[in-house]
């Protein structure tokens, strides 16, 4: 198994868990896909071009933010942090499974993982 699908496989997995968390804590099910969905918005910063774009993307789309709001809801003992902390864990952890990765300022088809779209290359 090469590098890159080892990664992949533990990404869908971390997708995964974090869903079955969602629904163990009693997290809405209908509530389930737009919260999936909701990290997206962050590329709403590519309007103002892809350096913008790059940063408003990564700061949503990386593994801290919902180890950060793990974090909240365990310090202040405030439950409502775990579900966008699931939410976000399982939309990142899908989207590195299928390939998508961190977004360099360069473009939007540019990440850490490779270049993804129409004329993509294979990831290092």
């Amino acid at each position: 198994m090469t590098v890159d699908r080892i990664l992949r496989v533990e990404s869908a997995a971390i997708g995964v868990v974090a869903i079955v968390i969602w629904l163990m804590i009693g997290g809405p099910p209908l509530l389930l896909i737009p919260a999936l969905l909701a990290p997206d918005l962050s590329a709403l910063g590519y309007l103002a071009g892809p350096r913008v774009g790059a940063v408003t993307y990564n700061l949503v789309h990386n593994w801290a933010l919902p180890a950060l709001l793990a974090l909240v809801a365990i310090g202040t003992g405030e439950p409502f942090f775990i579900l966008p902390a699931t939410a976000i864990a399982a939309h990142v952890g899908f989207d590195r499974a299928l390939g998508y990765g961190l977004k360099l300022p360069t473009s939007f088809h540019d990440t850490h993982l490779g270049r993804i779209g129409r004329r993509a290359s294979p990831a290092p």
